[in-house]
């Protein structure tokens, strides 16, 4: 819209200063004329006032403007708790009747401008704000309008724009929610051991707060517990922890009447199972090339506290020799076998042989550790053949293999292990370095030169040699698992004979599959929550289709989904988890269960539609807070206009400052005293005065 200005103006001819000493002169020269009484004083100082007005050059100025219509930003809050219920619908329609009564005004631009989720940050209005203000002329600026629920997580301390700032919320002003705030939450537990979880469940915006609520505790999938919590009081939940890997713990809190919402009733904590130092038991039945590899890997990894004992005397060996004068140390048959069996994570025979050094009673307290949950391991060589074998004892009940009888049970010569359909398949063997792909890659690590001829009862044979017979085999045998390595040779991997081999990842792997540690289970199906997506990855050393997976989303929704086969024994299969809370999923034989956190857990930390958090900066900037009411009834504030400098907010309605901005697109200047009408004046006034002065 353009209009026409018009104005008194000044260009003066000489410097101001030049110009204010000349009117100090002139009311010099009139003061003595007048004190003098002088005839023709007031025509003198009439002709000096001509003179100074015509050097101030007085013009009559005419500026053509163009208005430009004042900008008022609408920021509508897009957030997780803005979406709350009917919180969403509200604002909506308050956005629709806004930007209709804005429509009336010619004179107003209105700016619409959307603020997402924010994550993990909470709730950033004042920051989308501010860059919505980057491209708007600060003397444009009419008003801001944020339609919010009020959880702002980036007030500033002083407001970075000159406007007014309105907020219209959803609802009515006096909401309560409960909510489960976890004060401590380790991470990790040591297997055996219990961790204890710091909590409070805590009423917000409740008149009277305190008194108990039921909080129901669940882990993975597990029968529920409930406990009495107090109200605002901080509470302590001890869980024992016992299994390595991820567990996942699930807190409800029973609902609050007339709360805003149960989402923040429920909290999820992950507390990883880790086994504190491992305890491992090697006995080496004889001294022999081999021994120093196993010693080398058990040491090398600062988690595991070795006890190591070599048979350098066997019994049948007595030359009568006093025991006082022996330099060996006795072997602790009783203390290691009995009195502390169970202390062990993992025990060891390294071609230990049965001559006598452990009763049978000892042998099946062994077995029977490891029905009960403990770990074997044994690599055997031509000892494990005839009577002294270990097979022929109490602990054959739970090998996995016997030896061929005869002497065909030992093989010699050169060959290269290799492994089986079902060892691509398993953690302990899948994607070793070296190792043959099925029979169209062969092996390409070093050869060993004896094995022994078994014949399988039981477990998975993850590697063999070439005439079929078994080199190592993995078994579960009740709680617990026994391997059995089958050659004496794996050592000339460790010294790079023939180009060496994977012999410490191998026996590292064979050695925690056997302790139970969480990725090395064969068959296995684990979730994951990453980047917003539930990730499942099932694990089978069985050949077949893969079955279909059963998913349950924390609000009890059940879906099914085909998992693809990547591998290895490996399918995977990913979808959205876009719920907070504990996801399931199942394949008919395992379960397991992923802990999925809120999307924005500081804005989900208080529900509660207020204005209390931008009260501050919402006065100091002469706006208004006004409340939608009802979703049947909402009651949005009117739009007005207001002059600058008045108030901007009232009972109902919130104002728009009226800048009144605008652009000079063309300029037209008049002198009132050109110098052709200026000099004769002067002259004429200075004539007047002579002839007065004259008489």
């Amino acid at each position: 819209m353009r209009q026409a200005i018009a104005g008194l103006d000044f260009a003066p001819i000489l410097p101001l200063w030049l110009l204010a000493a000349l009117a100090v002169l002139a009311l010099l020269v009139l003061a003595v004329a007048l004190l003098r009484r002088a005839r023709g004083a007031w025509w003198r100082g009439l002709s000096f006032a001509v003179l100074i007005l015509a050097l101030a050059n007085p013009r009559l100025v005419e500026e053509t403007r163009e208005t430009r219509p004042d900008i008022a930003l609408l920021m509508q809050d897009r957030s997780d708790s803005a979406r709350l219920g009917a919180r969403a619908a509200q604002l909506d329609a308050a956005r629709r009747a806004i930007e209709q009564a804005a429509s009336r005004f010619p004179d107003l631009e209105l700016r619409s401008v959307e603020l997402p989720e924010g994550g993990q940050q909470g709730t950033r209005l004042f920051s989308a704000i501010d860059r919505a203000l980057a491209d708007i002329p600060r003397a444009r600026l009419a008003g801001v309008i944020a339609l919010t629920d009020g959880q702002a997580h980036d007030v500033p301390a002083q407001p970075s724009f000159d406007a007014p700032l309105h907020l219209v919320l959803p609802g009515r002003a006096g909401e309560t929610d409960r909510r489960i705030r976890v004060i401590e939450a380790p991470g990790y537990g040591i297997v055996g051991r219990s961790v204890e979880l710091r909590l409070a469940v805590e009423d917000l915006g409740a008149t009277q707060p305190g008194g108990a609520v039921r909080l129901t505790i669940r882990r993975d999938g597990a029968a529920p517990r409930v406990e009495s919590v107090p109200v605002g009081s901080e509470h302590r939940i001890t869980l024992p922890v016992e299994r390595g890997g991820p567990s996942v713990v699930e807190l409800t809190a029973e609902e609050r009447p007339g709360e805003v919402s149960t989402l923040n009733n429920r909290a999820v904590v992950t507390v990883n199972g880790v086994r504190d130092r491992l305890r491992v038991l090697l006995v080496s039945g004889e001294p022999h090339s081999g021994e120093r590899t196993w010693r080398r890997l058990l040491k090398a990894d600062p988690n595991v506290d070795l006890v190591h004992f070599t048979i350098l005397r066997p019994p049948e060996k007595d030359d009568l020799t006093p025991l006082n004068e022996l330099a060996l140390i006795a072997f602790p048959v009783r203390e290691l076998f009995q009195v502390k069996l169970r202390e062990f994570d993992l025990i060891v025979f390294d071609r230990f042989s049965n001559r006598g050094i452990l009763p049978p009673l000892y042998l099946r307290n062994i077995a029977d550790y490891v029905r009960e949950g403990g770990a074997l391991l044994l690599s055997v060589g031509p000892e494990f053949t005839g009577p002294t074998s270990l097979a022929s004892t109490p602990l054959g009940q739970i090998l996995p293999a016997r030896p061929t009888e005869g002497p065909q049970a030992l093989a010699e010569g050169a060959f290269r292990p290799l492994v089986t359909e079902a060892g691509e398949r398993h953690p302990v063997t899948e994607g070793l370095s070296g190792a043959n792909a099925g029979t169209a890659t062969p092996a390409s690590w070093g050869r060993w030169y004896r094995h022994l001829r078994t014949e399988p009862q039981s477990g998975t044979t993850v590697m063999g040699s070439p005439d079929g017979t078994p080199l190592l085999q993995l078994d579960r045998v009740g709680e617990g698992r026994v391997a059995l390595l089958l050659s004496d040779q794996i050592w000339l991997w460790s010294r790079g004979h023939d180009g060496g081999g994977p012999q410490a990842e191998l026996l590292r792997r064979a050695a925690h599959w056997l302790m139970k540690e969480p990725e090395l289970e064969e068959e296995d199906l684990t979730a994951r929550i990453e980047a917003g997506q539930l990730r499942i990855t099932r694990r089978s050393v069985e050949a077949g289709p893969q079955p279909g997976i059963t998913i349950t989303a924390p609000d009890g929704t059940v879906s099914r989904a085909e998992a693809l086969a990547t591998g290895g024994g490996r399918a995977s299969l990913s979808v959205p988890a876009d719920q907070p809370g504990v996801w399931q999923v199942s394949d008919g034989r395992r379960s397991a269960f992923a802990a999925a956190a809120a999307a924005n857990p500081p804005e989900m930390a208080d529900l509660r539609a207020e204005a209390s958090r931008s009260a501050a900066v919402t006065s100091a900037m002469g706006g208004s807070a006004h409340w939608l009411g009802t979703a049947a009834q909402p009651v949005v504030p009117d739009l007005r206009r207001v002059a600058s400098g008045r108030d901007a907010a009232g009972s109902g309605w919130i104002g728009l400052r009226r800048n009144e901005d605008h652009l000079v697109t063309g300029v037209a200047a008049l002198p009132l005293l050109p110098p052709w009408l200026a000099l004769p004046l002067v002259l004429g006034l200075a004539l007047i005065a002579w002839r007065r002065e004259g008489r």
